[in-house]
């Protein structure tokens, strides 16, 4: 295996290449010698089947929510789609013979859902993630501060009306448990704190898989599986809001993960004067070539006048608009059980980019930096980052339907969801904690 950077140990071990250094039971991770994270996890809502009015302030308070963060604070949301639960959720929607005259109706009625479920895609469980992480120089500062801002975005979740749930340091490792297995089922995850100073093991031994293979410089293997992670060169002009939908409708085992680093809103002011005034002296010293030959000064490069331009559209923006500038990373990991199922799913999603106008361009040579840094873990080794305003970072909406799929003897079958093509399956007693 290949060190992470400078500086780094070659890691020897499944368990080294793991990039935190320790995780406590309330869900604080400890990644580096001063970055403390957490994590929690937040549901869908219905925006894409929103009416434009609702479309608009859903998106408006999204922008609001990337404004809360400032430049102490890194964060990063996790888009995981894992296999698992698809033979477990067939046999919760069965109904259950009773021997009796209506078998034969509940034979046919279980035979339909099972048709209907086959189309969806309930087999692959969808979960969101956000980490935020801030810099401190004990676990005691910074479980102080981390607390804090994770209310601050529980209350800002709930004012767009997400549910939320905070991780726990257990519901952390079972999550990298599943990364690492890719929603496989043939290895339960079995933890309890207790057993640590009982075996002399370390967290990550309970979590990490059976190897890594990081040789080849495209792709790499994580136990059984292959795997390749990618980013996201974003070339357009104007991005669309259905683009993270189309990557996350997708229906492979994938990981989307989106580093976002807000920057002092003075040094971007400052930064983007700073452009400008570059842009005008290169705008003079053209002039002054096109006199000297006898042309037209307003004669200049296409170029340095569209540059110009949208440099001073772009401090307006900072200026006089709710707007703030941030550094985003934007990272794919597709997996598949043989390299020719791995080649599909990144040819896909390769697809998908081009669509529109942005380019998925392969790690090469940084595939475990790659890898890790798609991890939940606050922590982004993979240094191409992209200078984005917030509505330019919000349009990146991970918001696309609310699933009804609940289970239990009581559930009812009332439809597919129009997007997912999911079972809408029902309790009626249920619904009234369930946000519209």
């Amino acid at each position: 295996k290949r060190a992470h950077g400078a500086g780094r140990k070659q890691p020897a071990t499944a368990q080294d290449s793991i990039p935190y250094q320790r995780m406590w039971p309330d869900g604080v991770c400890r990644v580096t010698n001063t970055l403390y994270t957490k994590t929690v996890r937040f549901e869908d809502i219905n925006y894409q089947l929103a009416q434009n009015d609702d479309k608009t302030a859903i998106f408006e308070g999204w922008c609001g929510f990337l404004n809360y963060f400032d430049a102490s604070i890194r964060f990063q949301f996790s888009f995981l789609n894992l296999y698992g639960g698809h033979d477990a959720m067939e046999q919760s929607i069965l109904v259950p013979l009773r021997g009796d005259a209506f078998d034969e109706i509940r034979a046919e009625y279980s035979e339909m859902l099972k048709t209907q479920l086959a189309k969806g895609n309930n087999g692959l469980k969808k979960t969101r993630y956000i980490t935020f992480g801030i810099e401190a120089d004990s676990y005691r500062i910074a479980k102080q501060r981390l607390e804090r801002i994770e209310l601050d975005i529980l209350h800002n979740f709930k004012q767009l009306g997400v549910a939320t749930a905070p991780l726990s340091g257990k519901d952390r490792l079972r999550l990298m448990h599943a990364i690492f297995r890719m929603g496989s089922q043939e290895e339960a995850f079995r933890f309890d704190w207790k057993l640590l100073p009982a075996t002399g093991l370390s967290t990550k031994d309970f979590i990490a898989p059976s190897s890594f293979e990081f040789r080849n410089g495209r792709w790499f293997r994580m136990g059984k599986r292959f795997g390749a992670v990618s980013f996201l060169s974003i070339l357009a002009p104007e991005l669309n809001d259905r683009m993270l939908a189309d990557f996350l409708d997708m229906q492979s085992s994938l990981i989307v993960s989106m580093h976002i680093q807000s920057i002092d809103q003075n040094e971007a002011i400052k930064t983007i004067k700073r452009k400008i005034t570059d842009l005008d002296r290169m705008k003079i010293e053209e002039q002054k070539k096109a006199v000297r030959s006898g042309y037209d000064m307003d004669i200049i490069p296409s170029d340095l006048a569209t540059y110009g331009g949208e440099a001073k559209n772009l401090l307006k923006e900072l200026q006089s608009r709710n707007e703030r500038m941030f550094l985003v990373t934007f990272l794919i990991v597709n997996t598949g059980e043989t390299k020719q199922q791995l080649e599909n799913d990144a040819f896909q999603a390769a697809g998908i980019a081009q669509k529109y106008n942005c380019a998925l361009v392969r790690l090469d040579f940084q595939q475990e930096q790659g890898l890790m840094s798609s991890l939940p873990l606050g922590n982004n080794l993979v240094p191409i980052q992209r200078s984005l305003t917030t509505s330019s970072t919000a349009i990146f909406v991970p918001f696309m339907s609310q699933e009804l799929c609940q289970r239990g003897p009581e559930a009812l079958y009332y439809g597919v969801n129009p997007l997912s093509n999911n079972l809408i399956m029902v309790d009626r007693k249920l619904l009234s904690g369930l946000t519209p």
